[in-house]
């Protein structure tokens, strides 16, 4: 029987000078990209545990031996912003038949598999999941169905992507659940939490 709940991990491709930008302005490239490598291995282990499907979108291309299991499905991010390419992800996945889906990133080293699968629990009663970042972004986001206006004139990459999130949620009568908020790694202070995790 085809499981009905999907996992989407959006993932920057492991390459030297190309991730954590913001994080390498200040510690430096190398250092910066094997913060990103071990934000990568710990989303991974989070991923597997989850009894869902799961698919990876890469942001360039799908690398052989790329360290993630046969059981993740592989995919190429398409779109000119990080809100295209969520709602094509999305659209992608609500076409192929899956009633419920979730979106996470591989910034956050304290997100759990509890945390995913109470996101899933939650889209029976709500419309919209959002699991808010301190930094006023979000971390996940998941959907029951595809509502392009969560996608469209939102500022990325700002402090007010959740707000305006919430908003489109409000205008467009879109009921919503909050999940627990939880710290991104992006710059050189967050690096703390990164650093909780090992403790």
């Amino acid at each position: 029987m085809k499981q009905q709940n999907m996992l989407m991990i959006f993932a920057k491709n492991l390459i030297h000078g190309k991730v954590k930008t913001r994080l390498a302005a200040s510690i430096g490239p190398s250092a910066a990209f094997e913060v990103y490598k071990e934000l990568l291995q710990f989303t991974t282990e989070i991923a597997r545990k989850t009894t869902v499907d799961k698919i990876i979108f890469y942001s360039e291309q799908i690398p052989p031996n790329d360290g993630w299991s046969d059981d993740f499905a592989k995919a190429i991010q398409q779109g000119a912003d990080l809100g295209e390419r969520m709602k094509n992800a999305f659209k992608a996945v609500f076409q192929q038949g899956y009633t419920k889906a979730v979106i996470i990133g591989t910034d956050c080293p304290m997100i759990t598999e509890a945390i995913i699968v109470d996101a899933f629990d939650r889209l029976e009663k709500n419309d919209v999941v959002i699991g808010p970042a301190h930094d006023g972004g979000y971390y996940l986001l998941g959907l029951k169905a595809l509502h392009e206006a969560l996608f469209d004139h939102i500022q990325w990459s700002t402090s007010v992507v959740l707000d305006e999130t919430i908003v489109s949620c409000i205008n467009n009568n879109l009921s919503y659940s909050l999940l627990p908020v939880l710290h991104d790694i992006d710059e050189e202070r967050d690096l703390v939490h990164l650093k909780a995790l090992k403790g």
